[in-house]
């Protein structure tokens, strides 16, 4: 297959190309600038010029090719509701492009948009509206291409993809921690997150593509519960400073905009994803990575 891929040069979407390729698909990469097309042509992918909010190029990548996987986001956690919104609108343009036709979309949410304060599995709604967490416009977004016969499908990511180079949650939390002095978790830290290598993460897009069956959930998880005061304490041993509690209140000014992340408890399951499509992730897990990686702790 010829695969547009928005997100081909992020954290997940520089995963799964090599994935497709190796594979044998050809990948056309969304790419909003030309850092972002030299990146993508000397990883052998196709070059389509474009972004979120130009939804005509969108349009055109999904005409051009015989699926589409969304990865792309404005990680602008500042401005959330209006990014959320973007990307809204931007699954709208590619899966208006798509009815009638059976070419899939897969796109992306995340496992902490479900059920806090238990287990999730695969076939769980979220129990979120977007005026309580922006991003759950994205799921809903899906479930209204669903019904008008678009094959769409979604994967939902762990709040942590790791892997060396990370540069999402994790390492957000090390600054913290190496700004104000301690790592910190929230109450007792007993609140739990998922977390995925980003290779196996790539896989998993790659086998939902091949695999996958319209209007299916799947979930990038390996590890289903991590506690977050274990997070922390690996953060706080690797950068010899001190791991403490604080309140509710205190990890406001602590955490700032992250807090929400910071207690959030989205433990999630993958049993699902891997009976359905035979993935089987064998990256190493967060803690051991944070144990030995040298790149996390890197100034």
């Amino acid at each position: 297959m010829r695969v547009f891929l928005t997100g081909a040069t992020g954290w997940v979407g520089s995963a799964i190309a090599p994935q497709l390729i190796n594979a044998g698909h050809r990948v056309l990469g969304l790419a909003r600038n030309d850092a972002a097309a030299r990146k993508l042509k000397d990883a052998g992918v196709e070059v389509h010029r474009g972004d979120l909010e130009d939804l005509d190029s969108l349009r055109r990548g999904v005409a051009a090719t015989d699926a589409v996987i969304h990865t792309a986001f404005i990680h602008d956690f500042a401005n959330f509701k209006a990014v959320c919104e973007i990307e809204k609108r931007a699954i709208e343009a590619l899966g208006s492009a798509l009815v009638g036709s059976e070419r899939p979309l897969l796109i992306t949410s995340g496992t902490a948009l479900v059920s806090p304060g238990r287990l999730a599995s695969e076939n769980d709604e979220s129990v979120f509206t977007p005026a309580d967490f922006p991003r759950v416009a994205t799921e809903h977004a899906a479930i209204a291409l669903a019904e008008r016969g678009v094959r769409i499908s979604w994967i939902r990511l762990s709040p942590s993809v790791h892997g060396e180079g990370d540069h999402g949650f994790v390492p957000m939390l090390i600054q913290i921690a190496r700004d104000k002095g301690v790592s910190a978790f929230v109450g007792d830290g007993l609140n739990r997150w998922t977390a995925v290598h980003r290779h196996d993460a790539g896989l998993l897009y790659r086998l939902a593509l091949e695999k996958g069956a319209p209007g299916t959930r799947y979930h990038a998880v390996d590890e289903e519960g991590i506690a977050f005061r274990d997070i922390a304490a690996v953060i706080g041993r690797r950068l010899n400073i001190p791991v403490v509690s604080k309140s509710p209140q205190d990890a406001v000014d602590h955490f700032g905009w992250f807090v929400r992340f910071a207690q959030i408890d989205c433990p999630a399951s993958s049993k699902l994803t891997q009976e359905r499509l035979g993935w089987k992730p064998s990256q190493p897990g967060l803690l051991a990575e944070l144990e030995h990686s040298a790149r996390y702790f890197q100034e």
